[in-house]
């Protein structure tokens, strides 16, 4: 069973990530508060495809910018395909200057 409070803050976070730039699991875990909970923002990206709003999902990544949730994507290579329709380049399943394009909800939304 989900918690849908959590997973719902966690969707509003993403739904922030800008378009060309993202976030990881664990600093968005560390926004909402609960430090020790990034595989439970793993468990909300996901489930995101189930909202009935859209969730950029294919914007979180892992702490070094790997590619790790890309098997919950329709097809091998969608979430390499949606970064890259927004401008990030991706090279085998890792973010290329990805603390150039890491958005930090934390500093971002304070």
């Amino acid at each position: 069973m989900r918690n849908e409070s959590f997973f719902d803050d966690v969707y509003e976070v993403v739904r922030q990530i800008p378009r060309g730039r993202v976030t990881s699991y664990g600093a968005i875990a560390s926004y909402l508060g609960m430090v020790r909970s990034s595989r439970m923002v793993g468990y909300a990206m996901n489930a995101a495809h189930t909202t009935h709003h859209p969730v950029p999902a294919h914007r979180v990544v892992n702490r070094s910018g790997l590619l790790t949730g890309k098997h919950h994507f329709g097809t091998a290579n969608l979430m390499q395909q949606l970064l890259e329709n927004e401008g990030v380049k991706v090279e085998d399943d890792k973010v290329i200057d990805f603390k150039k394009l890491y958005w930090d909800p934390g500093v971002e939304l304070g």
